[in-house]
């Protein structure tokens, strides 16, 4: 605050102090105005008063620049006569567009999500409600990216019902995998992922396979089950199809056993009103039962 002031004041201050209303005829010697005695390549600076325009112009700005500071925040903890902000401004905004589509919304809120799917204007709302909070991470189309769930296939890591999706989309989910190369070793890591390439239907060095299925059942069968199909109430992936979260190379595999993986999707219950959730899940839904 008082750094503000003391800059608006000197500046102004400054800009008096140096004035020079006009030239006088006694600065003129020979026919010659004077300078002030800067030269930059030849090209000399005349010691002529300011323009009208550009000193009334810089008035007007420190005019302007004190009333801004009066009404609203600008210089320290004070917070303006208007007590103007900007999240007062956004909440106000947003209860504005809230008050003003919150019957759109809640024309869909009584229906089944097999009600929405079958209606074309809710799955609009609900394409757009994807783009604006959902595609970032999901892409514009849902099929997902490294490290994101594809929503556009029938592999749900916590379900796939709709009050599974509603539930996620909701609370969010915190995914975690443990990092197993200290515990179990390089040459654990390497068999236990040639283990999991065979489960999954895949070429594998069958005698790895063998050991790494002894170290599956020791750690990793709690969580993905002893069978490979993994466990929704976790978000343990199946281990058995085709369908790899971070990728399904064998570089990629190792790597995920042996330093571990952490995912995390945001609760969007934080930001969104129920009836938009119903209409997002709608969506969501429909995504699955569209392949």
């Amino acid at each position: 605050m008082v750094i503000t002031a003391v800059t608006i004041a000197g500046c102004t201050w400054l800009l008096f102090a140096t004035r020079k209303i006009e030239v006088s005829s006694k600065d003129i010697k020979d026919g010659e105005v004077p300078t002030t005695g800067h030269v930059y390549d030849g090209i000399e600076e005349y010691d002529n008063p300011l323009p009208a325009w550009w000193f009334n112009m810089y008035l007007g700005t420190v005019i302007f620049a004190v009333i801004y500071l009066v009404l609203y925040p600008g210089m320290g903890s004070y917070a303006g006569v208007l007590g103007w902000t900007q999240i007062g401004q956004w909440q106000e905004e947003v209860d504005a567009a809230e008050a003003k589509y919150a019957p759109i919304y809640e024309q869909y809120a009584n229906m089944s999500v097999e009600e929405l799917i079958a209606n074309p204007n809710a799955m609009k709302m609900g394409r757009r409600l994807f783009n604006n909070n959902c595609s970032v991470c999901h892409g514009s189309d849902g099929r997902g990216s490294y490290g994101f769930p594809n929503l556009a296939d029938s592999d749900w890591l916590y379900g796939g019902t709709a009050a599974d999706i509603k539930a996620s989309i909701t609370h969010g989910r915190k995914g975690a995998m443990p990092a197993w190369g200290a515990v179990i070793g390089e040459k654990g890591v390497d068999n236990v992922a040639e283990y999991v390439f065979g489960i999954s239907g895949r070429e594998h060095n069958t005698d790895k396979a063998t050991e790494g299925a002894k170290i599956y059942a020791t750690y990793c069968a709690s969580c993905h089950t002893p069978e490979g199909t993994g466990m929704t109430a976790l978000g343990a992936p199946n281990l058995t199809d085709s369908v790899w979260l971070y990728g399904g190379s064998p570089s990629l595999v190792r790597h995920s056993i042996r330093n571990g993986r952490n995912g995390n999707m945001p609760a969007q219950g934080e930001m969104l009103k129920a009836e938009k959730i119903h209409l997002l899940t709608g969506y969501v839904y429909s995504l699955s039962k569209s392949q």
